[in-house]
């Protein structure tokens, strides 16, 4: 794996790592617009977990490559149907924010790959 590769999957996981502890925190920045989504409380933990575990794939895929990978598309379709959940709601000037987690994974996948 180059460097550029590893550069780009660390800092895509403490992103992703990141968001889900401030998630599993219920940080307001983060709650507030689940609650306006309909996104039921009940999803949150496992919602942190697949982030969180989806971003120790990312560290791990830099020993294991296919980790990686599998962990880098998990992270997109999460990302991907957190996307369509923000654009199901009509809020049109949130959806950057799941892009700006959707953009890097999407970066670490064609770099790794």
């Amino acid at each position: 794996m180059s460097t550029t590769a590893v550069i780009v999957t660390v800092l895509t996981a403490v992103w992703v790592g990141f968001s889900g502890v401030s998630l599993l925190r219920r940080a307001p920045f983060v709650v507030e617009p689940l609650v306006s989504y309909g996104v039921p409380d009940s999803w949150w933990t496992p919602l942190a977990a697949a982030k969180l575990l989806g971003a120790a794939g990312l560290l791990v895929g830099i020993a294991v490559p296919v980790i990686g990978i599998a962990a880098a598309i998990g992270l997109a379709l999460y990302f991907l149907g957190a996307v369509i959940t923000v654009l199901r709601v009509r809020s049109y000037k949130t959806v950057a924010f799941p892009v700006l987690y959707l953009a890097p994974v999407v970066a670490t996948l064609t770099v790794g790959w």
